[in-house]
């Protein structure tokens, strides 16, 4: 947006007092140094941001400052909600609620997304655009392909698994499908990513399986999970919901075959260049796992198909669509970018 933007109209970046340097990514930025977390979006974001309009991209926003536009990334507290905390579920079906009284557009990621926001928020169709994300930022990440010989995994030989204890990951179901193949015993599964306990329930996700072929890699860095996708026979995501489903689409643009879930959004954003699988049986799963990781020619027509998939979504053309949104609907200067806020 910062490069669309029309001199002396540079989009600002606000944020709080403590948050984490952004680099050069957006410049310029202005911090505010009172309050922290939800205080801070909710009391001092709309008085640092009153009397110009406030794009906020992260799904939730000031809850009464009017000139501003939100991003809502899924309806998931109402679709899928024992995956939530209740203190977490019940914020967002407040805030959320609370969308169609203040803010005649709502942004969001997916033709999926859109329907379920139209659905539980009634909500026009016309009031809810869709502006998809890119996966081009990877152009400025460099791998970082040491992770290989720290978790002992050799390239082609292992499936990566982006997965925390969020139920609509399926991490339960990717567990039950690797059982079911420990006969590919030199394939690994390495499964990445944070649990986050204070948000996701851990109901549903213990499971008994004990065996050398899981790594639980646990967070890695950007750089270390590149390194991963670049190595990998292939990305595993059985998804239950998605919003989008960015991971799959990072994977191809990594040069990753995917095997992905056919349900909600996921199907939207992989189109032709996945190997899709019935989230529901762990038998399919683990029959799509087996045939992707048993033929290389396969792997390497799945590769390319994505490679080619993933470039058509850039960060420039969703930058272009918002400003377009935005142009159309406040005929006002270009909003003020708005990060959530830090929870620490």
């Amino acid at each position: 947006m910062q490069m669309r933007a029309a001199p002396g109209d540079e989009p600002e970046l606000f944020v709080p007092q403590n948050a984490v340097e952004p680099g050069a990514l957006l410049r310029p930025q202005r911090r505010f140094p009172w309050l922290r977390g939800t205080l801070w979006e909710q009391i001092t974001l709309p008085i640092a941001a009153r009397g110009i309009t406030l794009l906020s991209l992260c799904n939730t926003n000031p809850l009464f400052k009017h000139s501003q536009v939100v991003m809502v990334h899924d309806m998931a507290v109402f679709d899928v909600p024992q995956g939530f905390s209740r203190k977490f579920r019940l914020w967002y079906r407040i805030v959320f609620t609370l969308l169609p009284r203040t803010h005649p557009i709502v942004l969001t990621v997916s033709t999926y997304s859109k329907r379920r926001i139209c659905h539980h928020l009634k909500i026009d169709e016309s009031r809810v655009k869709v502006v998809a994300p890119g996966a081009d930022h990877l152009d400025r990440i460099v791998a970082d392909t040491s992770v290989l010989q720290r978790l002992e995994l050799n390239k082609d030989a292992y499936c990566v698994i982006v997965g925390s204890l969020d139920p609509r990951k399926n991490l339960r179901g990717v567990l039950d499908a690797i059982a079911r193949l420990g006969h590919l015993r030199d394939v690994k599964f390495v499964i990445v990513g944070k649990q986050y306990p204070r948000i996701f329930s851990s109901a549903g996700v213990e499971h008994p399986l004990q065996s050398r072929q899981v790594v639980w890699a646990g967070f890695v860095s950007d750089e270390e999970l590149k390194g991963l996708y670049e190595n990998a026979g292939c990305l595993v995501f059985p998804s239950l919901y998605e919003g989008f489903g960015l991971p799959p689409l990072e994977a191809m643009y990594c040069g990753c075959p995917v095997v992905a879930s056919a349900r909600t959004s996921i199907p939207e954003a992989c189109g032709n260049a996945a190997m899709y699988c019935d989230a529901a049986s762990a038998d399919d799963i683990a029959a799509k796992i087996e045939q992707m990781m048993s033929d290389a020619d396969l792997r390497q027509q799945y590769r390319s198909a994505g490679l080619l998939h993933a470039r058509e979504f850039r960060w420039e053309r969703a930058a272009q669509q918002v400003l377009e949104i935005l142009d159309v609907k406040t005929g006002e200067r270009l909003p003020e970018l708005a990060p959530r806020a830090s929870a620490s």
